[in-house]
């Protein structure tokens, strides 16, 4: 009789509650039902308002049939051919390099036009961690070009094989200032990529598109920069033997991948044997080159537990025993280190690992290894063939005393964060981050949906010192690191666009997920930056939820608070409504402004995503003193790299 009184007393509330559950555990016939089409997709805020729409070409274009492209066709036709012959999952552009964009969309590259071209940049780089494949991004001569550095930056220090391209006025017009700008975009990116080329032959497009394409699928990936003179993108082919190295991908290229010398794989079983606390960091080639179940088969065969670094995680599940990412005082005690797919190695002392570990390194390019962190063992070898050879080679090993130890320090660092949350809720007029970091672990991983559903982009500045404790992977590709390695100021809203256009067309790693929504945190700094491509998510009728941890700052308030003078450099105007931001650009909106409201907002936004297929905004209301430990502890929280706690790793 207590149990229905108790229903009876809930009511309505809980009836919503199991259909709104019941239709997020099936997946919500909406999402992937509602493609592109015209209509109201958001209120007016006013009666007499005109409601947003979206455009009658949109449904026009998608059932307008794909038109046959064959010869004679134009060099950006031929250069969109070899794009779809090799795959390319999407393309993300804004206005600009018309003719290559438009070749590729009429191949049937499925492609997205944005607000901003660094915004897009970004979208492309998150596709590729969401997925593993090569995604392109375009701009223009000189602005639109400009635009993306950062976005390209980024992507260069994530190692994703992104396709850049980008028009270049005329080869005519070199030297003498003509067009939009005069610009030499190759030393631009200097540094920033694996290849970058000017074409300036328009016979060899075809050629250059192979170069291209070798870059990007092989060995260890990083983005690739190709720019477009008028003379090429618009030269024309009657037939294919004006062109030259005419040739299909099975003969440009190889998918023959590097294998360990058995040697290195001796040497390596025998230090691994003879360490009493071994841990494997798993980083972006073991999801580039689909190595996790070779991973899990050594781990398990072995017992070494696993911490994951890299631009997405997920490659080792969260639940596993073995999983040390939410173990960081473990870390320090680990004696043998095996590094594989750490491209961008870390230098002595980033990592956690105590000053006497010994390291073994997988990658695939010999030149690399050793590269500031001296080695034990360096195997030369694609991800997937070593980590194959070590747990066939590898003895089966018990080392119940170390995991264990991996064990304690998760429950220790799990306590830890209960007891952040319980202190974050006794601060009740704002959002303390450690409430907001509890309660979306809470819903995506401990309520109604699978918990290896949901694919979350992790970005902010300070809201992540938080955050991160609190999210997990359980499959690959589940969670995007958007600050690896290189913090890139507010891309969060683009990253958001890559994500979730990955997730729409299930590609790669996110092909048993398709059509749900994605969850992305960022801060008021990064509504800032790429906040208007929320317009471009409702335009697509992408389903996303934007988390806006709104504290009022930019990340260095904290340095400046005892400096009258200069402390308003670093703030915003106070109680933004980033919320009617969201809906004025076609999205659903929710403010929260103290702790017992965000898990509602939270639920019903991601209903709206799912059901409605768009864009919704959590705006969270918090405080810029959160991050002072002696005012509002436990303030701007440190890091731990490699694992969860991580914030460059």
């Amino acid at each position: 009789m207590k149990k229905r009184a108790r229903k009876q007393g809930q009511g309505n509330v809980a009836e919503s509650r199991r259909l709104f559950m019941k239709k997020a555990v099936l997946g919500g016939a909406g999402a992937t039902a509602a493609a592109l089409g015209t209509g109201r997709i958001a209120a007016a805020a006013e009666e007499d308002a005109r409601p947003i729409t979206i455009p009658s070409e949109f449904e026009a274009a998608e059932r307008a049939p794909r038109p046959a492209v064959d010869f004679p066709m134009i060099g950006a036709q031929v250069f969109a051919r070899a794009c779809r012959e090799e795959g390319i999952g999407a393309l993300f552009c804004c206005p600009g390099n018309y003719l290559v964009v438009h070749a590729m969309a009429e191949a049937g590259i499925p492609t997205y036009s944005g607000r901003h071209e660094g915004s897009l940049a970004h979208a492309a780089d998150a596709f590729c961690r969401a997925t593993g494949e090569i995604a392109a991004t375009s701009g223009t001569e000189g602005p639109g070009f400009t635009d993306m550095i950062c976005g390209i930056a980024a992507a260069n220090a994530a190692r994703s094989p992104m396709l850049v391209l980008a028009s270049n006025t005329t080869i005519r017009g070199d030297d003498t200032e003509r067009g939009i700008q005069d610009c030499y975009q190759q030393p631009t990116t200097e540094g920033m990529r694996k290849y970058g080329k000017r074409l300036i032959t328009p016979e060899r497009t075809w050629e250059y598109a192979g170069y291209a394409f070798r870059q990007l699928n092989t060995g260890v990936p990083k983005p690739v920069h190709l720019d477009f003179p008028a003379e090429v993108a618009g030269a024309v082919f009657q037939d294919a033997s004006e062109l030259e190295y005419y040739y299909d991908k099975t003969r440009y290229r190889t998918e023959a991948k590097p294998h360990p010398d058995p040697k290195a794989v001796d040497a390596a079983v025998r230090l691994l044997q003879g360490a009493q606390r071994p841990i494997i960091v798993s980083s972006n080639g073991v999801f580039y080159h689909k190595a996790w179940k070779a991973l899990q088969r050594l781990a398990e065969k072995a017992q070494i537990p696993v911490v994951e670094s890299g631009a997405m995680k997920g490659q080792f599940p969260a639940d596993s025993p073995l999983s040390a990412d939410a173990a960081p005082d473990a870390l320090a005690s680990a004696d043998v280190v095996l590094l594989v797919g750490q491209y961008c190695m870390p230098a002595m002392g980033e990592f956690a690992f105590g000053p006497d570990a010994r390291y073994i390194r997988i990658d695939p390019a010999a030149e690399d290894i050793g590269r500031n962190l001296p080695i034990d063992v360096g195997i030369v070898s694609d991800e997937m063939a070593a980590l194959e050879a070590l747990a066939e080679a590898m003895p089966s090993r018990k080392h119940d005393a170390w995991l264990a130890e991996v064990a304690a320090a998760r429950q220790a660092f799990e306590a830890e964060n209960e007891q952040f949350y319980q202190t974050g809720l006794t601060y009740t007029d704002a959002v303390h981050p450690a409430v907001l970091g509890k309660e979306l672990a809470d819903f995506l991983y401990n309520g109604s949906l699978p918990r290896e559903r949901t694919t979350v982009v992790q970005g902010g500045y300070g809201i992540a010192r938080y955050t991160r404790r609190y999210m997990r992977g359980y499959r690959p590709g589940q969670v995007i690191n958007g600050a690896y390695q290189y913090g890139a100021i507010g891309p969060d809203v683009g990253y958001a666009l890559g994500a979730a256009v990955a997730v729409r067309h299930g590609v790669g790693a996110q092909a048993d997920y398709q059509g749900h929504p994605v969850v992305t945190i960022t801060g008021d700094g990064g509504m800032g930056y790429s906040g208007m491509e929320l317009e471009t998510l409702a335009k697509y009728r992408l389903p996303a939820v934007i988390i806006v941890y709104n504290n009022n700052a930019w990340g260095t308030w904290t340095g400046q608070r005892n400096n009258a003078i200069s402390l308003p450099i670093h703030l915003f105007q106070e109680n933004v409504r980033y919320d009617k931001v969201g809906e004025a650009l076609g999205a659903h909106g929710e403010y929260v402004t103290r702790p017992g409201e965000f898990k509602p907002a939270l639920e019903r936004a991601y209903q709206v995503a799912l059901d409605e297929s768009r864009p919704a905004v959590v705006n969270v209301q918090a405080r810029k003193e959160f991050w002072v430990r002696d005012q509002y502890p436990p303030g701007f929280l440190g890091k731990v790299e490699p694992g969860v706690m991580s914030y460059n790793h």
